[in-house]
Order: structure tokens, then sequence, then C-alpha cells
């Protein structure tokens, strides 16, 4: 269903005055555009770092409100959204599969479009969606009964709307879009259901199908409609048939690095979540039970969806840690060209950008229980008494061995984007700092059923907080400074030329940290939790900041003992836009 406002988009679109289409070599250079925001992570390698510095240290505290917008309806729910803001409109999506044009400078919804979801729709996490792309006069986004829609960008209406996956089995999709090349790039959701992961390239004008790039071993690939390539090799590193329903799925979408050609997506929880009943018969040792490509990172041919590189996180994955969460292609200090992942499992990962080469890991949160370390070839040395039992070595077969580790299965990062600084050589990252008890189940695949094994409590490990935003040095693994909250953090993080990091709480607080030191230099109350993701633009000589506030997503949904104790919080949905005055930014 589609609303409509009688508005200047609507009228300019009739009248046919032209508008210049958004093109390959714009969204290429959106990480250094100050007047548009084109691509998901603010650049296509997700740096989410803006170069102005209208706004900085010595004057964010003059930064105030310019306008607020409301989703309204009862429709609230988790709101994690990244806007996008092209020729005057930004765009932002709302949970339910709803998507926003709203004029930049006023704060008015232009057009308003929500999806028709089915009955039986299976979202995990919360009815979330995480933002949209854009691309000649359309803008995309996905659904959540896993479809991908586009829309003209000026007047909402449908261009085309094509299923990725049948959401009947699991499937769902929540992912900001990824463009490259005139080709729409998605992933999928549903890891706990026994879906397959896959990636997937369509023609951007059109919809239709171009490759298909499954990421569990022993699934075939196509190409321009016929079968390409198997990835992987069947049985390798899955025993019997436990392939056909491995999980894996790309859920939080993909970067693309243009200096090697090409995407790299990070690929979730093997299903199910029992890695006994996964792999029994395989030994401990060697990578036989490893369940490629589950819980890695995969480079990514755009043109023809082959797999370049692979670098498994976490092999014979257990607690739920998936491998999905994003990759950022950054500089180091020394002049490499590296990646950086934060992984849910606790280590903050460097690979070479080239071919996902191992550089290092160390640990980003504390009292990491599964693993000993990382060892020099970048696999883990597994603690094997902190992973949950396996349930048929008991008297009733009904459960394993429970055992506490660390972090929990939402991880020490979960989807919150984390952001790279140039100007300082850091990250900032969102984590947190919970624990669970976790056990192991018996389960059969049912399709459309819950295919996890496993049962779990999560547990703060800590009184006074769980949520840590950490600025990290890359090159040493330092944690350099950290702000604490009692709340988990679930939102993303900016940075700026102007030295300033931004991110929000779930208590409502928008913050501003001098990047250096991690001194509040601002803040702001939101009215309902903060899990969206800020961004920053210049309009006419001044510069803006925009971050949804609307409290949900997994925590209040999975979060056992944690989401007791943030129980209080209230759901929302205003967009906030602040602006630094002309006349203040001297001040």
């Amino acid at each position: 269903m589609k609303r409509f406002a009688f508005t200047l988009a609507a009228t300019l679109a009739t009248t046919g005055m032209a508008h210049a289409q958004v093109t390959e070599e714009m969204l290429l250079n959106d990480a250094t555009s100050t007047a548009d925001v084109l691509t998901n992570g603010m650049g296509r390698d997700l740096q989410r770092h803006s170069p102005l510095d209208i706004l900085n240290r010595d004057n964010v505290d003059n930064l105030v409100p310019a306008w607020a917008f409301s989703l309204g309806g009862e429709k609230q729910r988790g709101q994690e959204t990244q806007p996008i803001i092209y020729d005057g409109i930004m765009y932002i999506t709302g949970s339910y599969s709803r998507l926003y044009a709203i004029d930049v400078k006023t704060g008015q919804e232009l057009w308003q479009y929500d999806a028709r979801l089915p009955e039986g729709i299976l979202p995990c996490c919360d009815v979330v969606n995480r933002g949209a792309a854009i691309y000649g006069d359309n803008v995309y986004f996905g659904t959540l009964d896993a479809r991908i829609v586009a829309l003209n960008r000026m007047t909402g209406d449908v261009v085309w709307n094509k299923k990725i996956a049948d959401y009947r089995a699991g499937y769902s999709y929540t992912a900001a879009p990824l463009i490259v090349d005139g080709l729409i790039i998605t992933g999928n959701s549903g890891g706990e259901f026994g879906i397959v992961g896959e990636v997937q390239a369509r023609d951007a004008e059109t919809g239709d199908l171009v490759w298909t790039r499954p990421v569990i071993e022993g699934h075939m690939g196509t190409l321009n409609g016929e079968e390409s390539t198997m990835t992987g090799e069947l049985n390798a590193t899955w025993p019997g048939d436990m392939w056909q329903t491995g999980g894996g799925a790309t859920w939080l979408g993909g970067s693309y690095d243009a200096s090697t050609d090409t995407l790299v997506f990070g690929t979730g929880n093997p299903a199910p979540w029992n890695s006994h009943l996964r792999n029994a018969g395989t030994p401990v040792e060697g990578n036989a039970g490893d369940n490629l490509y589950a819980a890695s990172r995969l480079g990514i041919d755009p043109a023809t969806g082959e797999i370049k590189w692979h670098y498994q996180t976490t092999p014979r994955e257990g607690w739920d840690y998936d491998g999905v969460n994003e990759v950022v292609a950054y500089t180091d200090r020394e002049g490499n060209d590296r990646f950086a992942t934060a992984d849910r499992n606790g280590f903050f990962y460097v690979l070479n950008r080239e071919d996902g080469a191992f550089v290092s890991a160390t640990p980003f949160v504390k009292d990491i229980t599964w693993a000993e370390g990382i060892d020099e070839t970048g696999r883990p040395i597994f603690n094997e008494d902190a992973r949950p039992g396996d349930p048929s070595e008991t008297a009733d077969g009904a459960r394993g061995e429970v055992v506490f580790a660390s972090p929990s299965f939402l991880g020490g990062k979960n989807w919150m984007p984390m952001a790279h600084s140039p100007s300082t050589g850091l990250f900032y990252v969102p984590s947190n700092e919970w624990g669970m008890d976790i056990w192991n189940e018996p389960i059969t695949y049912r399709q459309g059923a819950a295919y996890l094994g496993s049962g779990f409590t999560i547990k703060p490990n800590y009184e006074d907080h769980i949520g840590s935003l950490k600025a990290i040095d890359p090159d040493t693994g330092e944690i350099v400074w950290e702000f604490q909250n009692p709340a988990p953090l679930w939102g993303g993080v900016m940075t700026t030329g102007g030295g300033l990091v931004f991110t929000g709480t779930p208590e409502g607080e928008f913050i501003a940290f001098d990047d250096q030191t991690g001194e509040v230099l601002w803040s702001f109350q939101t009215g309902s939790g903060i899990v969206g993701q800020p961004i920053t633009w210049e309009q006419d000589g001044e510069q803006y900041v925009s971050v949804i506030s609307g409290w949900g997503g997994a925590v209040p949904l999975w979060g056992g003992e944690v989401a007791q104790t943030v129980n209080y919080l209230n759901q929302g949905g205003l967009l906030w836009t602040f602006r630094l005055p002309e006349q203040l930014a001297g001040n």
C-alpha cells in the first residue's frame, strides 16, 4: 500500500522537470562528497566517516534541533535505518518494511510506501529495516517477506518488485542493498530457520537476476540463468546432508572495495546451533567439521559471483557468533591496504585487502571464554570446556551440559556498525560485555520452524555497565579510550573531520565524543532508545546531523536477564535532524 501527499516532488515529476540521475561515479565518490549521502556506510568502504569539519570539538555544543519527523502510527518497534540524501530529499526506512521520502530542508513528508506484508512472515530479531539504496532514478529497499523493491525516487511509484526467497521457509530481508556497476546486490536473513545464505545480483534497472552465490558448500551458483560453479567442495567440511539446511545467512549486507574490485560479505551462523549434531562423527582436530562458509568473510567477484577468497572467524561455530559483521576497508599507518572487522566472537580482526589473508586478531571485549586466543594462522585456539555439551552423551538425551560462555550469542558486537577515522587511525566500536548460560538440545529440521538445537540465558558480566564504546588502535589492538553505558549499545557510530564521534544509547541519548580522548562534548535526549545510524552533510553552508530514535531490535526479544533490566525503555519512531547555525560555527 502507498500513501501520497501533494508535494513539490510529485509536482516536479508530473511537470517533467529533469533531475540528475545517481551514477556509479557518484556512488564511488560518496565518502568524499559532503552535500549528499548516497550509500549505506557513508561510502562503500563502510568507514562511516565524513570529512566535514564545520562542526567540530570547539563548537559542537551549539548543535541544535532543526526539525523532527515522526514515522507515525502504531508500527513502532526497532528503528535501525541509515538515511540516504540526494537532490534535496532524504529517504529512510522504517519497521514493518516502510520507506519515506522527506524534504531535507523542512522535514515534510513527500511520499510514503508501505509494503503489503503477508501473514506468516518469520523475522527472527524484530521487524527492522536498516536502510535503502539509490541509483539512477530509483530508490531500493528490502522487505520482511524477502523481496527487493525498486521505487521511483520522486513519486514512490513501484518500478519493479522481485522475490529474493520464500518467506514461508524462514527467509526474510532487513539489510540495506548495495549497488555496484549497475547491479543491486542483496543478501538474505533467516539463519535461525535452516535457510541457506546467499548473495544475489540483479540488474538495477529491470530487477532481472544476473547471478546467485550460495555461501554454504555443496550448493550451485548461477550466472545469467544457468548453473555456474559449486560453492566449495561437497562434504569437505559438512557431514552427510547437513549442508542442505546449513544456515550462513548474509543478513547484514556487504561492502565493495574498488581497489580490488571485490564485494565483501559476512556470513552468519551455521544451522543448527548445536555443533555436535551438525558435526557428528567428525574429528575435533583439523577442518573436517569447520562448516564452510558459515561464520566467515567472503570476497566475491561482482561481475560473476565467484568467490575469490574466504576467511572463517569461527570454524565449527557453536555459540551463534555468526561472522556477518561489517568489513571496513582502510589504509593503516604504514600505508598497507587492510580490512577490519569486529566479530561477534569478541575478537577484532585485521585482514589483507588484496586476498583476505589473516594479519592479526586481538580481543576487544573482556572475559572471552570460548577461545584462549587466535593462533598465527588466524584459527581460534578453542577452549573445549566452554563448548555447550552434546545431548547424546547425557542419560536422557534431552539437554547437554550447560556452560557459561562469553560473549553472549548477541556478540561482543552485533549488527551495529563501527566507524573509522583516517585522522586518528582508530576504529570506534560499539560493544557489549555480557555472557550466557547455553546448552544444546536435539532438533530436527522442519521448513519454516526454528532450527536452533540450543537454549540460552543472557547475563550481564558487570553490575555497572553492559554497553561499551571503544576506540581501538587496529595496529596494536590497544583500547585507547572507552565509554561505558548501563544498557547494551545497539546503534551505529559515525566520525567526522571535526574530531567528533557520534552514537546513541538505548536510554535515548544522542552523544558527540572527542575522537582522541572520549570526552563527552554534547548530548541530546531523543525520547526513545537509539538503535539507528547517524549521518552528516552540508546544506547552505551549514553542517547537519541526523539520527533516528526508536527502541527495539534483538535485545528486548532475545536478551534474557538483560532484556528484563531494560524493559522500562519506551518504543518510538522519530527522525531527529540537527544543525549548527552558521553564526555559531565560529564559537
